[in-house]
């Protein structure tokens, strides 16, 4: 059931329960067999990009701390500790293989600005062209959101479209998604196979996490989401277990395979629109603008929209809502807040007359959005 023939290009994450030891510090002897792996899969023929936490657990180690931290800062420092020496350890076992490595610190605003996003595309892709692999990690250290989350499957769900990868790995100290959470509910099943993550799919994901690492279930599921959105594959491996990357390409087939080929396959453009860009204000619009919109994936005209909430300037990714606040759709808009507010519920034909200018006739063009569906804006 697995398409194999596919995947040449692959992100494999790392979370810190597969790095660490049962007392939560880095464990060499785990990471040299993750590199062991990674260097079999190179001589296969395949492409590799490393997403790898532990940052704070080998900052935990370097100050020999028994636990850790609770409070931001803390966390912080420890992050800003322990990345140079976790960086160290990959250095040098990657070097007894004799491959090269290399570190890349990401924020959130790196995937939210086009120009910056095309900055890490050329980054990321010079360094699998100079066959090294390139080690990739929020920047903890200042990276507020991500420590509260600690959602590195969301990051590397996110580089996907970057790479251009076939394929996403995520190595947990689980096997994979069950049918229920099997610490509770001795029935629980391994699921093998998810050809398509729908409620049901999501419904199993509650509850279970992982001792060490501050992921759990639901952000994989969110990870597999993106990931089959741009239509490549997702497998969820337990790491704890010999060869569990590796056994994905034999008959073994380790962990729960996500299947990529069943998504809505976005475009980078509209992928970076639903899932890597933040919305900069909204735009509410009447029932018929939400049906032209829904139902016949028209452009959105001035005539269709009521009011327009917060400040934004032309160019920037806006929220499309109805009169109950429900997002419609997502796209970039033409005009700034202040020029829509002008312009709304007149014509097309009336722009030129009310900004003495008409650069377009849509407020956002059909080409520039796409449509989620309806979820209730916050």
């Amino acid at each position: 059931m697995r398409n194999l023939s596919t995947i040449k290009k692959i992100i494999i994450k790392v979370g810190s329960s597969s790095l660490c030891n049962q007392m939560g510090k880095i464990d060499k002897e785990k990471i040299l067999h993750l590199v062991l792996q990674i260097s079999k899969l190179k001589k296969m023929g395949y492409s590799v990009v490393l997403v790898s936490s532990g940052a704070i657990a080998s900052g935990m180690g370097a100050l020999n701390l028994e636990s850790k931290p609770q409070t931001l800062p803390e966390k912080q420092a420890l992050a800003a500790i322990g990345q140079g020496r976790l960086m160290q350890i990959y250095e040098d076992i990657f070097q007894l293989f004799q491959m090269k490595c290399a570190q890349v610190l990401v924020n959130h605003d790196d995937f939210d600005d086009r120009k910056r996003l095309l900055n890490l595309f050329h980054t990321v892709n010079a360094l699998m062209d100079y066959g090294v692999i390139p080690i990739i990690n929020e920047n903890d250290a200042l990276a507020v959101e991500e420590i509260k989350v600690g959602d590195n499957d969301t990051l590397a769900a996110l580089l996907v479209p970057v790479v251009e990868a076939d394929l996403l790995v995520l190595v947990s100290d689980i096997d994979g998604l069950y049918t229920a959470n099997p610490h509770e509910n001795k029935d629980a099943k391994l699921l093998k196979y998810v050809h398509c993550v729908d409620e049901n799919i999501e419904s199993m994901a509650g509850g279970v996490s992982s001792r060490i690492g501050t992921g759990g279930m639901m952000t994989k599921i969110r990870a597999a989401k993106i990931v089959n959105a741009y239509g490549s594959h997702m497998v969820i491996v337990n790491g704890n277990k010999e060869d569990s990357i590796l056994h994905i390409f034999d008959e073994e087939e380790s962990g729960t395979w996500f299947n990529g080929n069943s998504g809505e396959n976005l475009n980078a453009r509209r992928h970076w629109l639903m899932y890597r860009t933040s919305s900069k204000g909204k735009i509410v619009i009447d029932n018929g603008a939400v049906e032209a919109l829904r139902k016949y994936r028209k452009s959105l005209l001035p005539k269709g929209i009521i009011d327009v909430q917060s400040q934004f300037l032309i160019g920037q990714v806006i929220d499309i809502v109805d009169s109950c606040g429900m997002v419609i759709a997502r796209g970039i808009s033409n005009y700034s807040s202040e020029e829509i507010k002008l312009i709304k519920g007149h014509n097309t034909s009336d722009i030129i007359s009310i900004l003495h200018y008409k650069d377009y006739d849509e407020v956002v063009h059909a080409n520039n959005m796409v449509i989620l569906g309806g979820v209730r804006n916050g």
